[in-house]
């Protein structure tokens, strides 16, 4: 099998994850040499992987509480093993209906010692919780929109919506206006994040449910 040239890891890496910068190295480069094969990310990406995906996610983590944060279509763990192993201190629940992902995250939380990971095979719509979640995230999965109305009911009263979005998230947001005002969300915003360490910006849709 031919070798697949990983990204370099930017410098500022290790100051995102502090003392779990090895996990986040064992974690990126399992993904870069087996993501393409697995189906889990695309050819083009190992060579833009630290900034373009892994780094995107990580900047996410000083927006999480203390509690159990769902992640939705987890896929490849981006953002939810991301995540998990910059904030050791969350309980993640990895929502994902495909087997093959759920064959990859199991193996990969079980190989990087993650024992703040829950891994469920299901799609969010299915999903049956004894509790609500405290927040739910989420990265590529679909349009606002359509997120919404699926992720709301997983929340307990006062749960957070932090899904990371593309450029367009000013038109998603304006186009889910009727999702938003069904689900109750309050506090509504739009943020950007990383402007002055990476090529582009990590957007967030943060929102709380009433």
């Amino acid at each position: 099998m031919t070798a697949v040239s990983v990204e370099d890891e930017p410098v500022v890496a290790a100051q995102l994850f502090g003392s779990r910068i090895d996990l986040a190295r064992a974690y990126t480069r399992e993904l870069g040499q087996r993501g393409e094969e697995l189906g889990l990310i695309g050819p083009l990406e190992p060579p833009r992987l630290w900034s373009r995906h892994i780094l995107n996610c990580v900047l996410v983590a000083p927006l999480l509480r203390a509690g159990t944060v769902g992640d939705i279509g987890s896929g490849a763990g981006l953002p939810g093993l991301v995540l998990a192993i910059a904030r050791p201190d969350v309980h993640f629940v990895l929502i994902e209906p495909m087997e093959r992902r759920i064959d990859w995250l199991e193996r990969e939380s079980t190989e990087l010692g993650l024992d703040n990971v829950t891994v469920l095979r299901a799609r969010a719509e299915d999903v049956r919780l004894d509790s609500g979640l405290d927040q739910v995230t989420a990265r590529a999965v679909t349009s606002l929109s359509k997120l919404i109305p699926i992720t709301a009911p997983l929340l307990r009263p006062g749960g957070e919506m932090v899904f990371l979005k593309g450029a367009r998230v000013s038109d998603e947001v304006t186009a889910a206006a009727r999702q938003i005002r069904r689900a109750r969300l309050t506090g509504v915003e739009v943020l950007e994040l990383g402007a002055d360490i990476l090529p582009e910006v990590t957007r967030v849709f943060r929102a709380t449910v009433d």
